[in-house]
């Protein structure tokens, strides 16, 4: 099958994917569910042969997370925390964010959420508390990795950055902060996709 037809097919089964996790209140009704529509979401994310296919994975995935909202007033919160961090009010948006962590603490998206407007204000170290949270709840959040990777490298703990961002890599192939780590440092997975010729 060309490469385009390929793309073309990938979203319209996330398209579709997505569809059927909103036809179904908004979030996973159960465990069940929520294990299968997090495998398919990365089996595509890992295979993706292009940065285009990473993107359309990278984007369903990060619906997925939203849609885990334990209820409406959580998702509400969080839609209004991301809304005041587009709009630079970053006061606001933090006050929504705690909102959704007090009343939703086992939901990593608000976690992360926080992480993101706490780092936008300096508060690295609350980032990082948030970002760990975050991992404790989602190992596999390569969002929070990619952002731990930034506030440690702010905090000049270079080593433990790139332990981060190669962790980030493994997951997703196409992070966009992928071009920071060294090629001494590539995954098996990462140095499969980018060097296709090399056997391992």
């Amino acid at each position: 099958m060309p490469k385009h037809a390929q793309t073309r097919l990938l979203a319209v089964l996330l398209t579709g994917f997505l569809a059927a996790i909103y036809l179904t209140t908004g979030h996973a009704n159960s465990l069940d569910d929520t294990k299968q529509q997090k495998q398919f979401l990365f089996e595509k994310l890992a295979k993706a042969q292009s940065e285009q296919e990473g993107r359309l994975a990278e984007d369903a995935i990060w619906q997925y997370w939203f849609s885990l909202a334990p209820d409406h007033s959580a998702r509400k919160s969080l839609d209004a925390g991301m809304e005041r961090r587009k709009a630079y009010d970053f006061e606001a948006a933090e006050k929504h964010l705690d909102n959704v962590v007090t009343t939703a603490p086992d939901y990593a998206e608000g976690y992360n959420q926080r992480a993101f407007v706490r780092f936008l204000r300096e508060n690295f170290t609350g980032a990082l508390t948030d970002l760990e949270k975050t991992l404790e709840l989602e190992p596999e959040h390569f969002g929070a990795l990619a952002g731990l990777y930034q506030v440690l490298r702010i905090q000049n703990r270079h080593q433990a950055a790139m332990t981060a961002l190669q962790s980030g890599v493994s997951i997703h192939p196409w992070l966009k902060e992928r071009g920071a780590l060294p090629e001494e440092l590539w995954p098996d997975s990462y140095r499969r996709l980018h060097e296709p010729g090399l056997e391992l």
